[in-house]
C-alpha cells in the first residue's frame, strides 16, 4: 500500500490552509499530518481525530499560540521529522514545510500557497522597523538561502494561483502548475431574491487588505457598507468612516453567508494571492468589485461576475461601483464561475496530477507501489 504524509508549517489558526488540509485528509484518511505546532482549539473539532504529529516547538511555552518568533528554528523542526517511511509526501507550504527530507525514491509534490513573503516578496514591508536590530537581518539572509536550497528537496511544484506560480518561477527557477485552492461553494448559495442595497467587506482588518479603500469609496458616495471582520486596523478604519458604514465584527459563518446572499456587491480592494470570499461572494450569486491584480484577476470575470479596477486607489474603486452600477449582472453566471473553485474539482485536479508525477517518477526510477486505487476518499 503506498504510504502518504502531509506536511503543513502550522497548524493555529483556520484558514484556506487548513481547509485544503481537510480536503487531502479526504483524498488521504489514514495520511498522518507533520507540522510545528498544533493548538486544537482553534480549530474544527474533527480535525482533533487525526493524526497530528508535532515538532520540538510544540514544548515551547506559548509557540502553539504564537509561532511568528519561532521561524528561524522551523527550517531544522522539519528536517527532524523522520519522512523515511513514506513513498509520497504532500507538502503545503508558505514557510518552511516544504523541507523535510525523504527518502530516496520518494515523491515530495508541494502544493505552495506562496514562497514564504516574510522573507522574499515582503521582506522590507514586514521588517522596516527591525532590520537595524541586532541578528535580524542575518538570520533572514540565512532564512533566504535555506529556503532556495530546500526547494531542491521538491520534485515538483504546484502553486494556488498564476500570481504564486510567478513568484515560484523567480525565487526557485522551477516551473509548476496551477491548481486553484478548494472553495466549499456549496455552503454558500443564491438566495433567489433581489440584492438589497448594501456592499459588504469580509476580512481581517490589517492594513494590507486596503479595506480603508471600501470604507473611502462607500463613504465618498454616501453608499452602505457592511464591514464583517476584526484586526489590528479597525479604530483606524473607524476614523475614517462615515454614517453609511457599519462594523460587525466576526460573524458566524451562518450569518457570513446570509449577508453574501442579499448584498448588492461584494467589495475585495485587496491584492492577494487567491482569494476565497470573493469565490464565495460569486457562489452567493453576487458580483465582486476588485482590485485587479493577484488572485481576484483569475477569479473574477470583468463585465460578467464584478468589475476589477487598475489603481489601488480610492477614486478607482469608487469609478468601479459606478461602473457596476451600470451592469446587470446574472446571479447564474456568477454561481456558475465559483462553480469553478469547488471541492471536488480541487480532488479531482490534484489526484490527476499526483497520478501524472507517480507515472512519471516511475519511468525514471522503480516505485514499488501502483498508482491506482491509493486516492479513495473518506466517507
Amino acid at each position: 500500500m503506498m504510504r502518504v504524509a502531509i506536511t503543513a508549517d502550522w497548524m493555529n489558526s483556520y484558514g484556506g490552509g487548513e481547509r485544503v488540509l481537510m480536503q487531502l485528509r479526504r483524498m488521504f484518511p489514514d495520511a498522518p499530518v507533520y507540522t510545528t505546532v498544533y493548538n486544537p482549539e482553534a480549530l474544527p473539532a474533527s480535525v482533533r481525530d487525526w493524526d497530528i504529529r508535532t515538532s520540538f516547538l510544540q514544548r515551547i511555552p506559548f509557540a502553539k499560540k504564537r509561532h511568528q518568533p519561532f521561524l528561524p528554528l522551523m527550517p531544522m523542526a522539519f528536517e527532524q521529522f523522520d519522512m523515511s517511511e513514506y513513498d509520497l509526501v504532500i507538502t503545503t507550504n508558505s514557510a518552511c514545510a516544504k523541507g523535510v527530507i525523504t527518502r530516496p525514491g520518494a515523491l515530495n509534490i508541494c502544493y505552495c500557497y506562496t514562497p514564504c513573503r516574510y522573507i522574499w516578496d515582503l521582506y522590507h514591508d514586514y521588517t522596516r522597523d527591525l532590520r537595524g536590530r541586532g541578528l535580524f537581518a542575518p538570520v533572514a539572509h540565512w532564512l533566504r538561502v535555506w529556503d532556495r536550497l530546500s526547494a531542491d528537496r521538491v520534485d515538483h511544484f504546484i502553486g494556488i494561483s498564476h500570481e504564486v506560480a510567478a513568484r515560484i518561477r523567480r525565487h526557485y527557477r522551477r516551473e509548476p502548475e496551477v491548481i486553484y485552492p478548494p472553495v466549499d461553494v456549496d455552503r454558500i448559495r443564491p438566495n433567489g431574491r433581489p440584492a438589497e442595497d448594501f456592499y459588504l467587506v469580509v476580512a481581517r482588518l490589517v492594513p494590507y487588505k486596503r479595506i480603508d479603500l471600501a470604507v473611502q469609496a462607500a463613504t465618498r458616495l454616501g453608499r452602505r457598507l457592511v464591514v464583517v471582520g476584526d484586526g489590528s486596523a479597525r479604530r483606524r478604519l473607524e476614523t475614517l468612516a462615515g454614517p453609511t458604514v457599519e462594523f460587525l465584527g466576526r460573524q458566524s459563518d451562518e450569518r457570513v453567508a446570509d449577508l453574501m446572499a442579499r448584498c448588492r456587491a461584494f467589495l475585495f480592494p485587496g491584492w492577494e494571492d487567491f482569494g476565497i470570499a470573493p469565490v464565495e461572494a460569486q457562489a452567493a450569486g453576487r458580483p465582486v468589485i476588485a482590485y485587479g491584480r493577484g488572485g481576484a484577476a483569475e477569479t473574477v470575470v470583468d463585465g460578467a461576475t464584478g468589475v476589477l479596477f487598475e489603481e489601488q486607489t480610492t477614486e478607482a474603486l469608487v469609478e468601479a461601483m459606478l461602473r457596476a452600477d451600470r451592469i446587470s449582472f446574472d446571479p447564474a453566471v456568477c454561481r456558475r464561475n465559483a462553480e469553478r473553485f469547488g471541492n471536488g474539482v480541487f480532488r479531482a485536479q490534484l489526484k490527476a496530477a499526483i497520478e501524472r508525477q507517480l507515472q512519471e517518477a516511475a519511468k525514471a526510477r522503480p516505485i514499488p507501489l501502483g498508482t491506482g486505487d491509493y486516492l479513495k476518499e473518506s466517507a
